[in-house]
């Protein structure tokens, strides 16, 4: 089996996923045909210089439809003798576009691509496309399924999380990541965003904002209303955990993530790859892993799934220097570190989609890459990402310095 090495990561600045945002003006195909151009200048791709275009997005209708990936090289400077496919796994479609590439490499199915994703929220909202695990009722109830804000409050019920935990972890998360954004921790794979004309548009993620424990105390719980009254989720969940006698709605907008708009890249190729563009190769992968949890508690699958991720590296949870664990919720990290008794100086160091939002079908991507950025800023060796996925599921990936 070949390496697959990580030559360069590329990504939009997160912005506000709402009509008000900042990047509410640009499409899906264009935050991706930018990206496409800005890893390629930086590299100098020419020609036929990848095999693939491999891009996440999850809400697939309207201009985020008809293979977006395709759609997104013909708006970009990239050759037209590239194609583009898009997928779908929900919250983790970037991360597994980029498992993807790094598994065709290894595998021999080409020597490069490009992999990573978008979500325009803003101008496509989440949900829009319907699906069977959201309204076919037949489906929904053998499943016992529930909206993720429930399932997240579900975590935090059978796990102990009171709303000062996750307000906790959520104070911190911003105050992270406002201080990784004071020190420029984001500048090397974090691109300023230009309109046609070379104007700037974004430089920075939007949605950071300075808040403590007592302004996060005044919001009322997301999802209490459609746990309790309408239309009575909590009992669903209750009938899949009968030994919770109640749900405790703890999640909140300033507890969980952020709608986002936003895009990344990531070049991933073989040793001969770089060598020929003259490329210096930044990170190995080491494991990709993939699972399917329970469809009802849902977002525990990060735990599963690095399971089975340093299983197959070989290694051990001690082994792993940093963590990137997606924060859909703040129940879903607080649930990972104790799970594993992870030190939290490891994981998130710079915050997360609480602080900076969740563009869905990118975030897998812009994780990782913000991984290596930090393990090569801190002078760390190994890195997880891994992300809670919809319907149950889990994926991450494992990397190291080369």
């Amino acid at each position: 089996m070949l390496d697959a090495y990580i030559y360069d990561t590329v990504r939009t600045p997160r912005g506000k996923g709402k009509k008000d945002g900042t990047l509410h003006e640009v499409t899906a195909v264009g935050l991706s045909s930018r990206i496409l151009n800005e890893l390629a200048k930086r590299n100098n791709l020419s020609g036929h210089a990848v095999e693939d275009v491999i891009w996440g997005n999850v809400t697939q209708i309207g201009e985020q439809g008809a293979c977006l990936a395709r759609s997104a090289v013909l708006g970009s400077d990239l050759d037209e003798s590239i194609p583009g496919v898009s997928i779908n796994r929900f919250c983790a479609s970037g991360l597994e576009a980029v498992n993807m590439a790094a598994n065709q490499v290894r595998g021999g199915a080409g020597d490069a691509f490009i992999a990573g994703g978008v979500e325009s929220m803003s101008r496509v909202p989440m949900g829009t496309d319907g699906g069977a695990i959201a309204i076919d009722p037949e489906l929904t109830m053998k499943n016992y399924v529930v909206p993720q804000g429930i399932s997240a409050d579900i975590i935090a019920t059978k796990f102990g999380f009171s709303r000062d935990d996750c307000d906790a972890y959520a104070v911190e998360s911003q105050n992270r990541a406002a201080l990784a954004e004071a020190e420029n921790r984001f500048s090397k794979s974090r691109i300023s965003l230009k309109d046609q004309n070379g104007i700037p548009i974004l430089a920075k993620d939007e949605m950071i904002r300075k808040t403590d424990m007592q302004s996060l105390g005044s919001l009322r719980p997301s999802f209490k209303d459609m746990g309790e009254v309408m239309p009575g989720f909590d009992k669903i969940g209750i009938m899949r955990y009968p030994e919770l006698e109640k749900i405790n709605h703890v999640h909140h907008a300033g507890n969980s993530s952020g709608i986002a708009d936003g895009s990344a890249a990531i070049l991933i190729g073989t040793e001969e790859y770089g060598k020929k563009y003259n490329l210096k190769p930044r990170a190995k992968f080491k494991a990709t892993s993939r699972i399917g949890t329970d469809p009802t508690i849902m977002l525990t699958g990060p735990i599963p799934a690095t399971e089975r991720v340093l299983k197959s590296a070989g290694m051990e949870i001690g082994d792993i220097d940093l963590f990137e664990v997606n924060e859909a919720f703040a129940s879903v990290v607080l649930r990972f570190m104790q799970a594993f008794d992870a030190d939290h100086n490891k994981i998130n160091v710079n915050g997360g989609a609480i602080a900076m939002g969740h563009p869905l079908g990118a975030t897998g991507a812009i994780i990782l890459s913000t991984l290596l950025d930090e393990m090569e800023r801190s002078d760390r060796e190994t890195g997880l990402a891994t992300l809670c996925i919809g319907s149950g599921m889990g994926a991450a990936t494992i990397i190291e310095r080369v």
